[in-house]
């Protein structure tokens, strides 16, 4: 019996090479079917937060996004999300009306944690990702 070869891709879309090279990090490990994405923020292209959580939790949706089509996936293959929160109690509300846009059915396992502080002075929020290739289709 031949075991299929599992080769590791890192998944580096397009604007985020310079991130890459500084801080040695993908923004999402391949290996099969299942990408594994960093957590994604809330930041412009100067890497300045947006105003707010609604904002923040688009922007982050969107890199979310974009990160899983450069691995071939798309927000309907999310099996799993871990999300980080400063304000925790009173902005899980309007987080999860976000969420569920972008992700407005067929919802994936969900581990919401509240921190102290995330990378840069000012996030409020950032997402993290497993997904399985394919397995949004309907």
């Amino acid at each position: 019996m031949t075991t299929p070869t599992m080769n590791r891709q890192s998944i580096i879309p397009p604007g985020t090479e310079a991130l890459y090279n500084a801080l040695h990090f993908s923004p999402a490990t391949r290996v099969g079917d299942t990408v594994w994405v960093s957590g994604q923020v809330g930041v412009d292209a100067t890497m300045t937060p947006a105003a707010g959580m609604e904002a923040q939790a688009r922007i982050a949706f969107e890199s979310l996004k974009a990160v899983l089509s450069a691995a071939g996936a798309s927000l309907a293959d999310v099996v799993e999300l871990t999300t980080y929160h400063t304000s925790f109690r009173s902005e899980l509300a309007e987080f999860t009306r976000v969420k569920d846009e972008y992700i407005p059915n067929r919802y994936p396992s969900w581990t919401a944690v509240g921190v102290t502080e995330l990378a840069l002075p000012g996030l409020c929020i950032e997402i993290q990702a497993v997904a399985v290739v394919g397995c949004g289709a309907a």
